[in-house]
């Protein structure tokens, strides 16, 4: 099959509405294959498309760790290579996919969670656009939420996102904090449980409405 075939293909089954069956088919095929056309669709428009090609990556890379695991560290470093300056680009869906992978392969968790840690470190790699923090707290919620000891060192730079102007900011730390059971973050979490404004998330590979003060009430019956 073409490039270009084949990148067409994979955008069907990123949007055909059976995407848990999908998912079987774009596993199986060869990662090389599949990553470049994956790293597109990180830029799409489609919120369907763009998250889609985020599970389906960290379906992808998780596979070819168990077979290759020096070819999986590519794929994190170009992804890390994403979110640099020096890059040029923006970096869009490069730490949802981190935090995707490593929630799917321990291995790669292992080696790489310090630096999505550090992009929430003012001391660190700190990211400064505002849409891509929103990114980066969903990559850490999903970690979290899967090894939340390798999230732990977050937890106490949740805060100011669950202070900040920006409801899904609010929203998506109230999930790392809750997925982290980050003690710093009770009193802000305690403050947003009446926070009626709402956010669209994608978890559990489908989009829900909720509030940020549901969000911040589930966080604390975690505790």
């Amino acid at each position: 099959m073409g490039t270009r075939q084949l990148k067409k293909e994979i955008l069907r089954l990123l949007t055909n509405t059976d995407f848990q069956e999908n998912l079987a088919t774009l596993k199986n095929i060869p990662a090389r294959q599949a990553v470049n056309p994956l790293f597109s669709f990180f830029y799409a428009t489609d919120p369907i498309i763009k998250w889609h090609a985020v599970t389906a990556m960290g379906q992808v890379v998780s596979n070819l760790a168990n077979e290759n695991m020096e070819s999986a560290r590519v794929i994190m470093r170009r992804l890390v290579w994403n979110l640099n300056d020096e890059s040029g680009g923006i970096g869009w869906g490069s730490p949802e996919a981190m935090g995707e992978i490593m929630a799917n392969h321990k291995k790669l968790a292992e080696e790489y969670h310090r630096l999505l840690v550090s992009y929430i470190r003012p001391d660190g790699n700190f990211l400064e656009h505002k849409e891509l923090q929103k990114g980066l707290l969903w990559g850490l919620a999903r970690l979290a939420g899967i090894r939340p000891e390798l999230g732990k060192d977050a937890g106490p730079f949740l805060v100011p996102y669950l202070e900040s102007a920006d409801a899904e900011h609010r929203g998506l730390a109230a999930m790392a904090a809750g997925a982290l059971k980050e003690e710093s973050a009770r009193n802000a979490l305690e403050r947003i449980c009446l926070d009626r404004s709402e956010i669209c998330v994608y978890r559990d590979r489908s989009f829900e409405r909720i509030s940020v003060g549901r969000i911040a009430e589930n966080a604390l019956t975690r505790f």
